[in-house]
């Protein structure tokens, strides 16, 4: 089972999507899950995402999807090889996209 961490968008991440778009956002995450968590070593790993910054760094924090270690532990997907494709759009689509959606829906219905 995936576990979610007490992370939330701030107010300038959802600030900035609006701004941006979610097809954008959506890029910005197929980037940094293929530069930063695709290789089968990728550098700096564990520290290679930065807390804040961008809306997909606090989703990829909050769903576990910020270092190969957390990608083994809760996603069950083995370090020391690279991703596949299709790894990278379960990553992407399924799980921080989703996170995001759902963090702008609630915020929204809400009033905040």
């Amino acid at each position: 089972m995936l576990k979610l961490f007490c992370i939330f968008l701030k107010a300038n991440d959802r600030a900035y999507m609006r701004e941006k778009g979610l097809d954008t956002i959506r890029s910005h995450a197929c980037d940094f899950i293929r530069k930063r968590l695709a290789p089968a070593e990728p550098a700096n790993d564990g520290k290679q995402t930065p807390m804040r910054g961008h809306p997909v760094f606090a989703a990829q924090h909050a769903t576990a999807t910020c270092c190969r270690s957390c990608l083994e532990k809760w996603h069950r997907i083995p370090k020391g090889r690279e991703l596949t494709e299709a790894e990278q759009a379960y990553l992407v689509d399924e799980v921080i996209m989703k996170w995001i959606k759902r963090e702008m829906e609630q915020k929204e219905g809400s009033g905040q």
